[in-house]
Order: structure tokens, then C-alpha cells, then sequence
């Protein structure tokens, strides 16, 4: 029988995306993830509620002055803050609502992040920024943080230590971007198909077995089209891309082929295995190409760089989402 996946209704609202469901799936073993794997630097004490309460403070000081300075007739006080660890929460509607999408997705995805594959919290205490809709998120990403998104869902900016969203969109964007920091924390020289390939792989997700699971998504279609088209790089050349090429040259490609790579190696149990011997090995392995030919067992990575193009263009997106 196939185990219906229970998705938190926050992580349904993506905007522009669908349910999925894919072809080929596995289904998940019991025991295929152990504990994540240990940093060899120290891990931070945790941050006390003293910690957090301060904190609060001085980001309330801080607004205060952006406020007054931008003579803006928004208020502090048209703030909600919700303090779910390691992050802070602030949105602009009620407590009630801010403290709903601190739960049901912050804390949800957090908590089996955590518990596949990253030991370390984040260094610093993040604030998670969530504005209501398009108009606000516009209006103070570029008040607070001088920005101009780029993106009409959301982004991290770990110079302002901050995820910034426009909740409206969905709660996929926010689980995509609170994996950066974690990578950030945990694998810092991860290169970039693996950091956005696992944040991709998340932003359409759900629970199964008390794990997260990634799903189809919106990225599908177009992956699709550039396998027709033969414009899908090898996988020895996507791994090996610097951050430079990886986020300016095919950079629609380059996420789409990072994260159904991500999505193979779950569909067969491999996914966090691969994290972990990877995290284990990069020194000797920086682009992961080496174990990734390791964990599938692979010595001919074009010739299965075809049966994943296959792989690929039989998974299709709709709303029935199961594990079989």
C-alpha cells in the first residue's frame, strides 16, 4: 500500500509551483539515517533566552532608527517577533500568524534538517524576515536592508544575517534559504550544486516517515526541455562550477540539474549518505564528483548521466503526492 505523505499546510502555498509526483520511487528504509555527521570545530554554546532577548532589543533600536530616518509611517509595533531558535521571527501580521509560520515552518523544517543531516546551529542568532505580501516585502527590504530583491519569493543575506521572504508566496522559499545557513554552519567549503541543489530539492517538500522529503516541482518542465535539447552539462562539469558560473551561466539549468541529482539520490535512499561521506571527504574531493561516482557505484558517469536523463523525463508533476 502506498504511504500517503502528509504535507504542512504553510509548505502547500508556493507560488507558481504544483504537486508532484515522480516515477521510480523507493521506498524509504527505517534505519538509512543515522546521526549527522560531527564538525570538527566546536560547536557554539547555545544561546540563552537572555541572548535572545537582547537581541530582540537591539534589532527593535535598530528598526527604530531606519523608521525615523526614512520618516516611514510604519511603526515597530506593527511587528510581531517570535523567537524559534536558532532563529528570530518578525512579520508584519499578528503574533498569532508570525508564530503559526514559526512553527509549522520553521521549526518543522529545522527540526528534520537537524536531524539528517546537520549537528551545528547556525554561529549567530539569524532573524527570519516575513512580509506580508509583494508590496511590503519591496517596500522593506530595500528600508531595512538597502536591497532591491531579485526575486519576488525570497533570498538569504548572510550579510545582514537575515532571511528575508514575502510569505505570501508560500513557505517553499523560506525552507530553500534556512538551508544556507546551515550549510553555512556545518560545510562551509560545500560547493554551490550541492548548497542549491539541496535548498531546491526542499523548497517543494513534505514529511515522510517523520523525515523530509523532497518532491517535484516547478523546476521539472524546464530540466525537461534542456535534456530534448542536449544542454545539460555533464555532471563532472556541474560539480566542478565555481559560484561565479554556477549562479551566472545556465544558472536556471545549473539549479534544475543540481536538484533532481538531489532528488535521484533520495529516490534511492542515497541522499544522506552521499551528504555525510562527502562532508567527511572534501579535502580530498572538493566538487563531490568523486563520491558521488562512489555512492551510485558508477565507473561510467556519462553512461548514467543517461539513464538519469531517463530517469528524468519519466517523473511529471500533479497533485498526488505518494511513496511506494
Amino acid at each position: 500500500m502506498p504511504t500517503r505523505i502528509l504535507v504542512p499546510f504553510l509548505l502547500l502555498l508556493v507560488a507558481a509551483c504544483q504537486w508532484n509526483a515522480g516515477s521510480g520511487k523507493l521506498p524509504l528504509e527505517a534505519n538509512a539515517h543515522p546521526a549527522p555527521p560531527e564538525s570538527s570545530a566546536p560547536a557554539p554554546a547555545a544561546f540563552t533566552d537572555a541572548d535572545f532577548a537582547n537581541h530582540v532589543a537591539t534589532l527593535k533600536s535598530a528598526m527604530r532608527k531606519k523608521l525615523a530616518g526614512a520618516r516611514s509611517r510604519t511603526k515597530v509595533a506593527d511587528f510581531s517577533f517570535v523567537i524559534q531558535a536558532p532563529f528570530v521571527v518578525i512579520g508584519d501580521e499578528s503574533k498569532e500568524v508570525v508564530a503559526e509560520h514559526a512553527v509549522a515552518t520553521v521549526k518543522w523544517a529545522v527540526d528534520r534538517l537537524k536531524q539528517d543531516f546537520f549537528q551545528r546551529d547556525p554561529n549567530e542568532i539569524l532573524d527570519i524576515w516575513l512580509f506580508k505580501d509583494s508590496t511590503s516585502y519591496e517596500k522593506h527590504a530595500a528600508l531595512f536592508f538597502g536591497d532591491k530583491p531579485t526575486t519576488p519569493y525570497g533570498y538569504y543575506s548572510p550579510a545582514h544575517k537575515a532571511l528575508i521572504m514575502n510569505i505570501s508566496t508560500g513557505g517553499g522559499t523560506l525552507v530553500h534559504e534556512i538551508v544556507h545557513p546551515f550549510m553555512e554552519a556545518n560545510f562551509p567549503a560545500c560547493p554551490p550544486w550541492l548548497n542549491e541543489g539541496l535548498g531546491s530539492l526542499y523548497e517543494q517538500c513534505g514529511d515522510a516517515d517523520g523525515h523530509i522529503h523532497g518532491f517535484t516541482n516547478w523546476r521539472l518542465p524546464g530540466l525537461q526541455r534542456a535534456i530534448k535539447s542536449k544542454a545539460v552539462p555533464s555532471f563532472r562539469e556541474l560539480t566542478a562550477l565555481d559560484s561565479n558560473a554556477f549562479y551566472n551561466e545556465d544558472k536556471g539549468v545549473n539549479y534544475a540539474q543540481a536538484r533532481y541529482l538531489c532528488y535521484y539520490l533520495q529516490q534511492k535512499n542515497l541522499l544522506v549518505k552521499f551528504y555525510r561521506e562527502f562532508h567527511a571527504r572534501q579535502k580530498d574531493d572538493p566538487s563531490g564528483f568523486k563520491t558521488l561516482q562512489q555512492v551510485l557505484g558508477e565507473t561510467d558517469m556519462d553512461a548514467f548521466k543517461v539513464r538519469w536523463e531517463e530517469f528524468v523525463l519519466g517523473l511529471r508533476q500533479g497533485y498526488e503526492v505518494t511513496v511506494n
